[in-house]
């Protein structure tokens, strides 16, 4: 907090009121990413495959349509939109219809604000941390698109990859030649598990977005930190798992996505790397 404040409260608000901003446009990112790779993918079969059908020809990406609520239609308006205190100012229901807004939207804003502000209070208002900012947003996005859909988007974890190696290039958070390492192992290593694991068994174990998103990981944060962040990953997903399954919200061949737990251990290795390393010497 002490870092935060030293630049005086003006810096705060304000770095808070643009992480609040951000925590709204995720929530359009989470939402219509999916949606935007789902039209695409059936417009392009459509094509490849010559079926008849006409062509989708309205709009849909991050910027349009405008936000509406499901439920009536109703344009949402900019005092509508404020990130967090037009929920509660509508108290969690449309204006229109009174449907009501999932909590999800407020949290998703908040969460963004809280995790800005511990990153700015690690690195500072400094160019790194305004990088370990946007680090962070795209994890947060990728992780909810992921726990959503089971998908990792190439819109998000290849920008994440080439933009670590930018950052390391230009503020040397780790020597380039680790980053280098780090994105070549880190995609290695869980592809060779794929493969391995399917042809021992002939299932497939994960995704390839979850290979491309350990590379990302692994141009940020250097080769040294991958298995701390396959272990925190691995040791998360199997207790959430397990929890899941006594709670009876899943069963034990239920898939379940890997890339939250990656995005969380890697957040995890970026904001508290010290106390990290200590742990894995042990």
């Amino acid at each position: 907090m002490e870092t935060l404040l030293s630049h005086g409260w003006l810096a705060l608000i304000f770095a808070a009121w643009v992480a609040l901003a951000v925590g709204s446009f995720l929530n359009v990112v989470i939402y219509r990413l999916p949606v935007m790779l789902q039209r695409q993918f059936i417009q392009e079969a459509k094509e490849a495959l010559s079926l008849p059908g006409e062509s989708d020809t309205n709009r849909f990406n991050l910027a349009v349509p405008d936000s509406r609520c499901p439920a009536c239609g109703h344009a949402i308006t900019a005092l509508e939109n404020v990130p967090i205190f037009s929920w509660l100012w509508l108290r969690g229901r449309c204006s229109a219809c009174q449907t009501s807004i999932s909590i999800r939207y407020p949290l998703v804003e908040f969460t963004t604000l809280a995790l800005s502000l511990i990153v700015l209070a690690q690195f500072d208002f400094s160019p790194f941390g305004y990088a370990a900012c946007v680090f962070t947003w795209i994890l947060f996005a990728a992780t909810m698109i992921d726990y959503d859909t089971m998908l990792l988007p190439d819109q998000l974890t290849l920008p994440l990859l080439w933009l670590g190696l930018i950052v390391n290039l230009s503020f040397g958070y780790v020597p380039l030649e680790a980053a280098i390492i780090g994105a070549v192992a880190g995609y290695l290593l869980l592809w060779t598990t794929y493969w391995g694991f399917k042809l021992i068994t002939g299932k497939e174990g994960m995704g390839y977005g979850d290979f491309k998103l350990l590379a990302a990981l692994g141009a940020w944060l250097g080769w040294q930190m991958l298995p701390a962040i396959l272990l925190i990953a691995s040791v998360s997903g199997l207790v959430w798992a397990i929890v899941q399954i006594v709670m009876k919200n899943m069963r034990r061949e239920d898939p379940m996505p890997f890339g939250p737990y990656l995005a969380v251990a890697g957040w995890i290795a970026l904001v508290a790397r010290e106390p990290v390393e200590r742990f894995m010497q042990f």
